[in-house]
């Protein structure tokens, strides 16, 4: 049984480094255990590499996105749902891109499958809702709504952010059109 001191430092040192990384991709490793407020051997007990850390402040983002779906759903139409969902997506996957530069290729890779079916099925218990009350059309495919999010992100980092814009066109081609 972990203590829960432990538990405590484990989630500050997560959050520092996902705030210190996703401003500063090159933040080091004494840094974030300064500023989650513990000693470099705790830092270091909990993740033995920066890739390690970097992995795990991922891998909690994914963890808490893909836990919101069935609140949101609890509380909102199913496309009111998504559309929530898949903001908080895109600002998930603007902030993993802010994080690549500490990561290796395989790390890349070993993101997108460790994440890859957690978020699929999100986002199918989102659209199967819709399709249940009618608002989603029967022929909506996770894997298609994922890989249309993947311009959100892009279009979100640019000047003028069109990923609101885009989202409003996607989630209307999904939309029924009664």
């Amino acid at each position: 049984m972990v203590r829960s001191d432990a538990l405590e430092n484990r989630a500050r040192i997560l959050a520092a480094a996902r705030e210190a990384l996703t401003a500063d991709g090159n933040t080091s490793m004494n840094q974030i255990a300064q500023r989650a407020g513990v000693g470099a051997g705790t830092l270091y007990r909990n993740f033995p590499t920066r890739e390690a850390l970097v992995l795990a402040v991922y891998q909690d983002e994914v963890t808490r996105i893909v836990g919101t779906a069935p609140e949101l759903l609890a509380k909102m139409p199913p496309l009111e749902a998504l559309r929530h969902w898949t903001t908080d997506l895109v600002e998930a996957m603007r902030r993993k891109h802010g994080l690549g530069d500490a990561l290796s290729p395989g790390a890349h890779q070993a993101i997108s499958e460790q994440s890859y079916g957690p978020v699929v099925a999100a986002i199918t218990e989102l659209l199967d809702a819709g399709k249940k009350d009618g608002s989603i059309r029967v022929d909506a495919d996770p894997s298609d709504f994922l890989q249309l999010t993947g311009a959100l992100w892009r279009a979100a980092s640019t000047p003028q952010d069109r990923a609101p814009h885009m989202l409003a066109l996607i989630l209307d081609g999904l939309r029924t059109h009664r």
